[in-house]
């Protein structure tokens, strides 16, 4: 069983709006409501691809109601701890035109100390029948930024594998936790590691970097692909990943998309290379759909042939 953790979730509204001007009014050409959050989007896409999953997190209000009822309709396991405040609604507004989207986040409902308390028990329990076990996402108000390492460190005593997709003090805290992976995109992981990317050297050199901070491998997502330092046959290897890069009907959830496609492929027990393969093709396959997290398996197939894995000799150490 794979486990996503989603403690900020949501209820997602993606906008197809041509022309879009901000002060105007406009209508929608096509939409989609889902529920959401970075865990439920890769939870979806692991049910689609025909992962045994769970989804957990917290949910509150009538808004938590429509979350868990949604996802109950889409068939996806869920076991919700039920909170006070309420569950956020977030909207996406795509304009095909251009191709430019605009993304509006709601800051989410404060969480309690019994809350965390009663989530943390519950997370504990599902862990005994599960394998992999994925964080990702913001944090809710309330929730201490260490809140994820505090929860790998017990994990990872119960012989688990995590993985961690999240960004600013809560991903600094958490990658301290020695968690099995870490996946930001670009901009994560600038901030993580403390510098800009120029080129793809830069890139490749930041992936080791998020490993001598304590992750044991780190995965970066770009538009194209991704570059990753990975454990394989008892050693450290680092990989780029590409794509040839095609026109995006949108792009929110495409990081979620990849990430599912490498956790299905890795708890199937392929090598490193052919788990980056399936992910930078699944993350491809999601740009092409309005709504995170909605991919076509037989699609994702067609387009392994087209993605390139480039095993990279390692550089200097970082020091």
């Amino acid at each position: 069983m794979i486990i996503t953790v989603t403690l900020n979730a949501a209820i997602d509204k993606s906008l197809s709006v041509p022309n879009f001007r901000l002060g105007r009014r406009h209508r929608t050409v096509e939409q989609t409501t889902l529920p959401g959050g970075k865990g439920v989007n890769v939870a979806r896409t692991l049910k689609t691809l025909g992962q045994p999953v769970i989804a957990t997190g917290f949910a509150g209000g009538s808004t938590g109601t429509r979350i868990v009822e949604a996802l109950t309709d889409e068939a996806i396991l869920n076991d919700f701890v039920r909170i006070r405040e309420e569950s956020r609604t977030n909207t996406a507004v795509l304009d095909p035109t251009n191709g430019e989207q605009t993304e509006i986040n709601e800051r989410g409902p404060a969480v309690t100390t019994g809350e965390v308390e009663l989530f943390h028990d519950k997370l504990m329990y599902l862990a005994r029948g599960a394998a992999i076990v994925i964080f990702a996402g913001s944090l809710p108000r309330g929730v201490n930024h260490d809140v994820y390492a505090d929860l790998i460190k017990e994990l990872l005593k119960l012989g688990l594998v995590v993985v961690i997709d999240t960004d600013g003090d809560p991903l600094r805290h958490a990658v301290r936790a020695s968690p099995n992976v870490v996946s930001p995109n670009v901009l994560e992981a600038e901030e993580l590691v403390g510098h800009e990317f120029n080129d793809d050297e830069d890139r490749m050199i930041a992936v080791r970097e998020m490993v001598a901070l304590g992750a044991i491998e780190a995965i970066m997502t770009v538009p194209d692909g991704c570059f990753a330092s990975v454990q394989s046959e008892g050693e450290s290897k680092l990989y780029r990943v590409r794509i040839q890069p095609r026109e995006a009907v949108a792009t929110v959830g495409a990081g979620d998309a990849f990430l599912a496609g490498y956790v299905a492929a890795r708890y199937e027990g392929k090598q490193a290379g052919e788990c980056l393969r399936f992910g930078v093709a699944c993350g491809a396959e999601s740009v092409q759909r309005l709504g995170a997290g909605l991919v076509d398996p037989q699609k994702v197939e067609r387009l392994l042939a087209e993605v390139d894995v480039e095993r990279v000799p390692l550089p200097a150490e970082v020091s």
